[in-house]
């Protein structure tokens, strides 16, 4: 069994995804953009950060998974394109955590083939030590270590995304699991 332990509580991830809103309008001021994200994990974080954008925007979303419970494949599966026509725009891919970077590179170049005028990454949580394939991020929310977190969209096997809060899993044999409130 396994017990969460918070990481990052809501009034920390409002304020942080608040700034994320704002230095992203500074960047793109006078522009409209378009905020591609990966589903499922990423909407939550999306949805709250699309609200503290301050420019125009449209949504876009794919549907790329490389994670079976804990631990990734390796291998990254495109189950949904993007719907709408990138060329000539300014792009900000949206992803709740960059950990190995091989969904994030994978998403990256698969949006560049649509030839938008910017990219750029946003990611809520960045571990950095798990990295396999460099990726460039031009706006991150957290930096954290090697920790398997859920919560705000994350999961472990599809549970966990409704918690307001971020949680580490705690997988020590002592510990039990409970649900926070």
């Amino acid at each position: 069994m396994h017990g969460l332990i918070k990481l990052f509580d809501e009034k920390q991830i409002v304020a942080r995804v608040a700034e994320l809103g704002q230095q992203i309008s500074e960047d793109f001021r006078g522009d409209q953009i378009v905020l591609v994200t990966a589903l499922k994990g990423s909407v939550f974080f999306l949805s709250d950060l699309a609200r503290y954008v301050t420019v125009p925007v449209k949504l876009d979303f794919v549907s790329a998974h490389s994670y079976v419970g804990e631990n990734s494949s390796g291998t990254i599966r495109l189950e949904m394109p993007p719907s709408l026509d990138l060329a000539g725009k300014r792009v900000v891919l949206v992803e709740d955590i960059i950990d190995t970077g091989r969904t994030c590179a994978f998403l990256r170049e698969l949006a560049s083939m649509h030839h938008p005028a910017v990219m750029k990454v946003c990611a809520l949580l960045d571990k950095p030590s798990r990295r396999i394939v460099p990726v460039a991020l031009d706006y991150v929310g957290f930096t954290i270590e090697d920790l398997f977190v859920v919560g705000y969209g994350l999961d472990y096997d599809e549970q966990y995304r409704n918690l307001r809060d971020i949680y580490y899993i705690d997988i020590t044999p002592q510990s039990s699991q409970r649900i926070p409130s």
